[in-house]
């Protein structure tokens, strides 16, 4: 393996960002059926608004300074080339945090968190509660590059992240994650107890138990909203799982189409009330589409999906985690709401959290709740 680390710095060519605005206004927009709105996805007006501000108001090189304003790195690791964030603390002897997302995110995802958990006194901590944070670009999302060759699953990432954290030197560290990122936290926490202490997670792994237990009225709902989900809601990860290179030919092409696709996600999987602006800032949206835009990654970032299918990782026996675990369950988070006794068998729940408000994109959408809670679970494991 190639142990070097190099500094990166984002820096898109002024081309690329013509051609962008060049397609923005070249989009041909479908059609709608009068009085429709979400039902059918994503609405053309919404469209057309966000269309709109992305090619006339909206100002990528101020967000790429901001992204810059946090250290970012290159490594190759496993033939693949990882992009992370690397933010230390002020206090060398703070916690270092694995942050992973997962999709349609990105370190976008992690930009309102990430100065809260590495400064907390600035804002509402103690000195005791800092973080080191590494927040790693999954394969083939953003700035760590496509990988090239097949077998790149949620465990094969989980080993790369394992070696990610002994390259930077931390042979004590916590993980947290959610969507893609709980699947690899997990198996992080999992195949490296003996250097990862503590596991945090706001979308919880677990199988049904082989024979049915009672379960309380609300545990019922939580099964039924998650059932729901996958019925109504569930199509995105089927295509992306069995076709995902026919997908990304159209959404690699069309900046609108990339646009609809993912704040569509946005607003279903938040706690928006229905309003994707309600959780979310345009500019939060587009530039985390942006991440997507710009490195041409989305078909590799759907390629997740049937790695991950195809290698038999989701139905395989979930290892389970001995190390503490903390939960925190915000009230949309509907993809996975498995009840508390189910969890519990796959990891050593030691925090259980329920959160006043929130969705999928938990550190996104209620970066204080978020980090709160952090704080809370972590203070007991540090």
């Amino acid at each position: 393996m190639d142990q070097e680390i190099e500094p990166f710095e984002i820096r898109v060519d002024d081309a690329d960002l013509a051609d962008l605005h060049e397609r923005l206004a070249r989009t041909r927009f479908p059609d709608q059926i009068t009085g429709t709105g979400w039902e059918y996805g994503m609405p053309v007006g919404y469209l057309h608004e966000l269309v709109d501000y992305w090619r006339d108001e909206y100002d990528w090189r101020a967000q790429e300074a901001r992204l810059n304003g946090f250290a970012q790195f290159l490594t190759r690791i496993d033939a693949q080339s990882i992009h992370f964030v690397h933010a230390r603390s002020a206090h060398e002897d703070a916690l270092p945090l694995l942050l992973v997302h997962g999709w349609p995110g990105s370190i976008v995802e992690f930009l309102d968190v990430v100065p809260r958990l590495t400064d907390p006194e600035a804002h509402g901590g103690r000195a005791e509660d800092a973080f080191h944070v590494i927040a790693p670009s999954l394969p083939g999302y953003g700035f760590s590059e496509p990988p090239r060759e097949p077998g790149w699953d949620i465990r094969r990432i989980a080993r790369a992240f394992i070696e990610l954290m002994t390259r930077l030197g931390y042979t004590r560290y916590a993980a947290q994650g959610g969507d893609w990122g709980a699947q690899i936290t997990t198996r992080v926490a999992a195949l490296d107890p003996q250097h990862c202490v503590a596991l945090h997670l706001n979308m919880p792994l677990a199988v049904p138990p082989a024979e049915p237990e009672p379960l309380t009225a609300e545990e019922q709902a939580d099964l039924a909203v998650m059932g729901a989900f996958q019925r109504e809601e569930g199509a995105y990860a089927q295509l992306q799982g069995t076709k995902p290179q026919t997908l990304g030919m159209a959404l690699n092409d069309s900046p609108a189409g990339l646009l609809g696709w993912i704040v569509e996600k946005f607003r279903t999987w938040s706690d928006s009330g229905g309003d994707p602006e309600n959780c979310f800032t345009r500019d939060q949206l587009i530039t985390n589409v942006m991440l997507y835009w710009v490195t041409q990654t989305f078909a590799s970032s759907a390629r997740l999906y049937w790695e991950t299918m195809h290698s038999g990782a989701l139905v395989e026996p979930l290892p389970y985690v001995a190390a503490p675990t903390g939960v925190a369950r915000y009230p949309n988070e509907e993809i996975l709401r498995f009840p508390r006794s189910w969890v519990e068998r796959s990891y050593n729940v030691t925090h259980w959290a329920v959160m006043p408000r929130g969705g999928h994109f938990a550190a996104m959408e209620q970066p204080e709740l978020f980090v709160d809670d952090l704080r809370t679970f972590f203070r007991t494991n540090r």
